[in-house]
């Protein structure tokens, strides 16, 4: 199905499988050394056919290193890339079945809209005609005809996006990627750049790989997420699994916020241990009165985030954050502190969830 024909289409398009094939990206073994430091360390991924992933991680872990290998701009040193059941790792960029939206969006200043997005059709010396209709149905499927024949300097950051997003669909990739695709957007444009992102990607079902540092928006686009640390994958899993039942304490400090204490959790109670607790904020629950497993508790600070407020709260066993709605406590005032739920780690790997045997 072609770009225009999928356009039209009211429900995401998953291409068939051929028999004994495997469709989407696979990644095996992915190795890569610069500068003397291992960057990739014998990375495996597959993304499904019509799957949004997310790799996510702090500056430095190595995502960026492995969507550039992914895209053709970075030769790996050992590893295997298919995409839809076919081995892309020998070939260069133009020639993979994928492409590519930077961070910068790499738009030339001097060129409209239209032949922006047109550009990589024209390298490809296709027809007038074909090149018209599919840049057209690019702009229509991200809502820029009307800027068609505007340059980059006279549309917004989030149309710039666009743009570039047009220009990547364009082509009829089978594996689209995306660099940090909203990071140069303010904060409430990311949000409404996301959803539309989310929105087409779904609408034409086509294989996505996007690589970002904030996790509200890995979160929140994304059927599963690769959390990764110094080159490896920590955890590759739904966003709610990553959250409920991180499997590292990485990925449990780095997905959401976290109390995180040394010991052991024994009837509600710290103690001292060689374990490490986990406890979200939105598990500790600031009363005025006593339960047999609350812990008497002072606030000391009390910070607003507007549709909730961040409380700090001292217990004579622990300090805890703790997250409430609503009419706040103020600094000062004393009442009981429970803790309803937490994860426990052992060597950096988790044993216990909510008291459940990991």
């Amino acid at each position: 199905m072609t770009l225009i024909e999928e356009i039209h289409s009211t429900t995401p398009t998953h291409r068939e499988t051929d028999a004994g094939g495997s469709r989407g990206l696979r990644v095996r073994g992915l190795h890569k050394v610069l500068g003397g430091r291992t960057i990739i360390d014998n990375l495996d991924l597959t993304v499904q056919d019509g799957e949004l992933v997310s790799l996510l991680g702090p500056s430095g872990c190595g995502k960026t290193t492995t969507l550039r290998m992914i895209a053709g701009f970075l030769a790996p040193d050992a590893g295997s890339i298919q995409v839809h059941d076919r081995e892309v790792s020998a070939l260069g960029a133009e020639k993979r079945p994928s492409a590519m939206v930077f961070q910068n969006y790499a738009l030339w200043p001097h060129m409209t809209v239209v032949k922006n997005v047109g550009f990589p059709l024209k390298l490809r010396r296709l027809g007038k005609k074909e090149i018209e209709q599919r840049v057209d149905a690019a702009l229509a499927l991200v809502n820029l005809l009307h800027h068609k024949n505007s340059r980059p300097a006279r549309i917004s950051g989030g149309e710039q996006q666009r743009v570039a997003l047009a220009r990547a669909l364009v082509q009829e990739p089978e594996l689209l990627l995306l660099d940090e695709p909203l990071s140069n957007l303010d904060a409430k444009l990311r949000v409404k750049v996301r959803e539309d992102i989310r929105e087409i990607q779904q609408r034409l079902g086509i294989t996505t790989l996007i690589v970002t540092h904030d996790q509200d928006e890995a979160m929140s686009m994304s059927d599963r997420i690769a959390v990764m640390n110094a080159g490896k994958i920590e955890q590759f899993s739904r966003p709610a699994e990553l959250y409920s039942r991180p499997e590292t304490e990485f990925v449990a400090t780095f997905i959401g916020s976290l109390n995180r204490i040394e010991g052991s959790l024994v009837n509600g109670a710290v103690v001292p241990g060689d374990d490490v607790i986990g406890i979200r904020p939105e598990d500790v629950v600031f009363t005025l009165h006593a339960s047999f497993d609350a812990r008497p508790a002072v606030v000391e600070r009390v910070v607003p985030h507007g549709h909730f407020h961040e409380i700090y709260l001292k217990r004579d066993d622990a300090t805890l954050r703790a997250f409430a709605s609503g009419l706040p406590p103020a600094p000062g005032d004393r009442g009981h502190a429970a803790i309803q739920k937490a994860l426990t780690f052992r060597q950096g790997r988790l044993v216990t969830a909510a008291g459940v045997a990991a």
